[in-house]
């Protein structure tokens, strides 16, 4: 049987296609390798500037405290949200801190108060009626239900696994599993709200913008300019400018619960934020403050 010649050619041509494909398998595997080794570079390059970035944040809040203890009151740092910049290393640091009492706190507040507050975030009427008066059935002691509220049985009827706790908020953030509250809402009624003070009216002095717009006769630019005009004073005891309903405020010293918020950017762009609430004064194993709620990037 006569077998079919291969000749030289032939052969060192399925020679050369076989290492060109293996050329190329090979180029395959480097470049992987290479593209692995670049992204893993650039993930602890990136966890490592923003640890840092983190303890800048953290060295923020220290300072923050530390300028709210200062014993000469006219140097001492005003908690009414302005901007204060510091630097810690090569990090620039962006301090805000603000007094809770410029809050409106959600365990005293009455219907007029916390209607103004959903107000100021446009929820129509109807919705506005049936939050507040839920937030009140789900804070007072009874298990009577109010004329748009809702106590166990109306949990139950929704679904819900649980009913009216029938007492005060504990956090902030249980306001999220009173009936009718939305996520959405909550994230912009949170900067406006706190469970620290026991003030049945937020104070103007320290007032955010959020509950600044509360405010009857409040608008966005006027809150805005009451604003700038408020970090113009560089001076406790002094009068503020009158608010359009006709309050007027007086910029004290403050009160013992703080937020603060404090942000810290590299110069490469990388940059964390936390926020937290803090009480300045003894603390347990001689600590110069107590942090009763945390909140980082």
């Amino acid at each position: 049987m006569n077998r079919p010649m291969k000749w030289p050619g032939q052969q060192a041509g399925v020679a050369l296609v076989v290492v060109m494909w293996l050329s190329v398998l090979l180029a395959i595997v480097v470049g992987s390798f290479a593209i692995v080794a670049r992204t893993e570079n650039l993930q602890a390059r990136h966890l490592f500037d923003t640890t840092r970035a983190t303890y800048a944040a953290e060295a923020g809040l220290h300072r923050a405290v530390f300028e709210l203890r200062n014993p000469d009151i006219e140097s001492r740092w005003f908690a009414d949200g302005r901007t204060y910049t510091v630097t810690f290393g090569d990090a620039a640091v962006e301090v805000q801190v603000t007094d809770e009492t410029g809050k409106i706190d959600i365990n005293v507040a009455d219907e007029f108060v916390l209607g103004a507050l959903f107000d100021s975030v446009g929820v129509e009427e109807t919705e506005r009626d049936l939050l507040v008066d839920a937030i009140l059935d789900w804070r007072d002691p009874d298990d009577l239900v109010r004329l748009n509220g809702a106590e166990d049985d109306d949990y139950e009827a929704a679904e819900y696994p649980y009913g009216a706790k029938d007492a005060l908020f504990d956090t902030v953030t249980e306001l999220q599993q009173v009936m009718g509250m939305s996520y959405e809402l909550f994230v912009q009624v949170e900067p406006a709200i706190t469970v620290y003070t026991g003030r049945a009216r937020p104070d103007a002095a320290f007032a955010p913008r959020e509950v600044l717009m509360t405010f009857e006769g409040m608008s966005p630019e006027l809150a805005d300019d009451y604003i700038q005009q408020r970090e113009q004073i560089e001076e406790y005891g002094v009068p503020l400018p009158v608010l359009p309903d006709g309050t007027e405020a007086v910029a004290r010293a403050g009160s013992f619960t703080y937020s603060i918020r404090s942000k810290a950017t590299l110069p490469n762009g990388a940059w964390s934020v936390l926020e937290a609430t803090v009480r300045p004064g003894g603390a347990l194993q001689g600590r110069p403050f107590r942090i009763i709620r945390w909140k980082d990037s």
